[in-house]
């Protein structure tokens, strides 16, 4: 290729949503965690119901779900003492859930969220992203500050979010790649570049500039973006088909849960992705006598996508964890306008080959004494859950730089999943520092340097 053509093809050239972090040793986790938040406030009144709760009953109304018919509530045993107040089940469009649970895959934790009186959608996703609730102003995500005291396994791609952009969980991590599809991941150009001859040859020009021999930063960063791209291309995602028998949603969720078990079947050391769904700001017109309509149908995508994933990944169920998670739960009340309003406790759920499921944690306080006279109460902090996974299935112990503000008076594992505790907990709040050419110190994202003249 001749001069004028390379500086052109650089000057074009950007890798965008590339973000790279510094290689770890082998001897570090394999696990995986894959985070999925429900944004807009899932209401989990509808998720897992006490339906035949007369408390309930009177405050729903025509929304409270169904106890006969098409779409009835799934009975499930909690297997929990707590839960005697009533009978629980799981929303009548959830049987992929329901079989998941009956199946030992699956623990759900009610009355568990953010204890903050915040009805912000904005605030409380901050709160929990950030791990510090009551403080949106935290530098960094809770992801992060795991991964910073963290030693992954060996791997070109530790953490993906699969979307177009990294949530507030990641932030200040520089060693994540948003990914919307694998097959479209690679190198971001003017048309005339991005034809699959010319790509080629801008390809063996940045191998040119980015041999990846010393410790520049650049040039390490830039080499493990050509590594990466070549690996993903290596695996042809194109041409990506689930595991026999399964079956994903149709829309932005079933794609992103693809593209989290394409990259994992990839072995390219995939540590952490997150997942978005949102859609379950239910102010009106929430769901039908019957127990059909818009929420039901949304927890019906969201069964269907959990159960797809768990089984396309049934082979690695031994080191994959999955939570589930939204900002904050609804008002037990029914308004006028048929939906459910800003609430307080909620959901959680907990899925993989390591979990101790088919069993409902933590204390019900039951719907007599409300929070504030109209929310479910809070009995178990977000942060036990994640805190509890990450301790036990990541084996990081560094609890106090993660969650800061979280102290071993107010953490008591519930026995969700299996694990080898990794030592006494560390309840330091402060941070390991990064040594130079770890993923603190690359830059966000490639760019290229423009280049005017030979």
């Amino acid at each position: 290729m001749g001069c004028s053509a390379a500086i052109a093809a650089m000057a074009a050239g950007k890798v965008g949503q590339l973000i790279f972090a510094d290689e770890a040793g082998a001897a570090g986790s394999d696990e995986i965690l894959v985070v999925v938040f429900l944004r807009g406030g899932c209401d989990g009144l509808s998720l897992l119901s006490p339906f035949d709760d007369t408390v309930y009953r009177q405050a729903r109304g025509s929304i409270a779900l169904p106890l006969s018919g098409a779409n009835a509530p799934l009975l499930i045993d909690p297997r929990n003492a707590s839960y005697s107040t009533s009978s629980f089940g799981l929303n009548g469009k959830m049987p992929h859930l329901k079989e998941l649970y009956d199946g030992g895959r699956l623990a759900l934790v009610h009355a568990c969220g953010l204890d903050d009186d915040t009805r912000s959608h904005f605030d409380a996703m901050d709160y929990i992203e950030r791990g510090t609730p009551g403080n949106k102003a935290t530098g960094s995500g809770w992801i992060t500050r795991h991964l910073q005291t963290a030693t992954l396994g060996a791997g070109l791609l530790p953490v993906v979010a699969a979307g177009t952009e990294a949530p507030a969980s990641l932030l200040n991590y520089n060693g994540a790649v948003a990914m919307s599809n694998p097959r479209n991941f690679g190198l971001s150009t003017h048309w005339r570049y991005n034809r699959k001859e010319e790509d080629y040859k801008m390809m063996q020009v940045l191998e040119g500039f980015y041999p990846g021999t010393g410790r520049n930063l650049v040039d390490v960063a830039g080499r493990r973006t050509i590594d990466t791209i070549k690996a993903i291309r290596a695996a042809n995602p194109g041409t990506y088909t689930p595991r026999a028998g399964v079956t994903y949603p149709g829309g932005s969720f079933g794609d992103a849960l693809k593209t989290v078990a394409q990259v994992v079947k990839m072995e390219q050391g995939l540590h952490i992705a997150t997942v978005d769904l949102g859609g379950w700001d239910t102010h009106e017109s929430q769901a039908n006598s019957d127990g059909s309509g818009y929420l039901p149908d949304r927890l019906g995508v969201l069964s269907q996508g959990l159960h797809a994933l768990v089984n396309d990944l049934v082979d690695y169920l031994g080191r994959l964890t999955i939570v589930v998670m939204s900002e904050f739960g609804r008002r037990l009340g029914r308004n006028a306008s048929n939906g459910t309003d800003h609430g307080h406790g909620n959901v959680m759920m907990v899925l993989g080959g390591n979990v101790n499921g088919g069993r409902v944690y933590g204390n019900w306080p039951g719907l007599q004494d409300l929070d504030q006279g109209q929310d479910l109460r809070i009995t178990t902090d977000f942060r036990v859950v994640l805190g509890e996974i990450i301790y036990r299935r990541l084996a990081n112990a560094n609890l106090g730089a993660i969650f800061p503000g979280l102290t071993a008076a107010g953490f008591t594992p519930l026995g969700l999943v299996n694990g080898a505790d990794p030592g006494p907990i560390n309840w330091s709040a402060a941070l390991r520092d990064v040594a130079p050419g770890q993923a603190g110190d690359l830059p966000n994202k490639l760019y290229l340097p423009l280049m005017t003249q030979c």
